[in-house]
């Protein structure tokens, strides 16, 4: 595979320049891995293919990262490929193995684009190669494309997100992502396959129904999971999202203690339930 993405590994070896209504460029990254630090602070390195998100969820704290030639409040209507990030991986002079991973920390890797780039299979291959401890973070079912690359670490894990049991929430807060059900079927196949899996509900949206929420969970067969509570005052909120996600959270009453109770409902259901970055510990 070549400087330029290796073009492409699960695509038609065209560059799209747009995918449905998301600006889709192509720019050169100094390098593949940065240093963790932050809430990521337990790992050694994070990984993230991409600059922006087309799933441009409502409360993505991502936003605040946007590039200044790119509007946080376009959040979501835009995508930078870091197109040679495959041979910065592959040229690391520093021993990567057994060093800890978290691909991803400010997009999603497995987003629309990458159906058509297949750029995180080709970074897979090199980190598989290369011994790492490795934490994917996704909430798109097209995670289960690299079960067979994610069986060549000898740590990993697949975190899946899902925030809420609500369909109606779910169009609002996360109107480009993939309905619930599927996310919940995708990490039910990783977990058949083998692969360890946690299920993030990271930020825990309004729930309409704890006790079968955390029982449809569970079915999954994943026996890891966390939560965070969504905090509406802070952050930012893309372009014209605020007011119906505000106007929606007030309807419903999602407060600190409804967030308390949801949870403690779920604990009952999941024991396992984790809270915080506790839960993000490394693979």
């Amino acid at each position: 595979m070549g400087d330029q993405l290796g073009l492409f590994a699960a695509g038609d070896g065209s560059r799209p320049t747009r995918v449905g209504d998301v600006d889709i460029a192509y720019r050169p990254a100094s390098t593949a891995l940065a240093k963790a630090s932050g809430f990521m602070g337990d790992y050694d390195f994070t990984l993230n293919p991409y600059i922006g998100c087309a799933y441009g969820c409502t409360y993505c704290y991502a936003a605040s990262f946007a590039p200044p030639e790119r509007q946080d409040d376009r959040w979501g209507d835009w995508v930078v490929v870091k197109e040679n990030a495959v041979r910065k991986l592959r040229n690391m002079r520093t021993d990567l193995a057994g060093k800890t991973v978290y691909m991803s920390s400010v997009t999603d890797p497995y987003q629309l684009i990458e159906r058509r780039l297949g750029l995180v299979r080709e970074l897979l291959e090199v980190l598989a190669d290369r011994e790492v401890r490795l934490v994917v973070q996704t909430r798109s079912p097209l995670v289960t494309r690299d079960i067979d690359l994610f069986k060549r670490f000898e740590h990993i894990r697949v975190n899946m997100t899902v925030t809420t049991d609500s369909e109606r929430v779910r169009r609002v807060f996360e109107p480009q992502c993939t309905p619930n059900r599927a996310r919940l079927a995708a990490i039910g196949e990783v977990v058949t396959a083998g692969i360890p899996a946690s299920l993030t509900m990271t930020p825990l949206l309004p729930v309409e129904d704890p006790v079968a929420f955390g029982q449809n969970l569970r079915a999954t067969g994943v026996t890891n999971f966390v939560v965070q509570p969504f905090h509406p005052d802070r952050g930012r909120f893309t372009a014209g999202t605020r007011g119906p996600a505000l106007k929606l959270i007030a309807e419903l009453g999602w407060d600190r203690g409804a967030y308390e109770r949801t949870v403690e409902a779920l604990r009952r259901e999941l024991p396992q339930l984790a809270e915080g970055r506790g839960g993000f510990r490394p693979a």
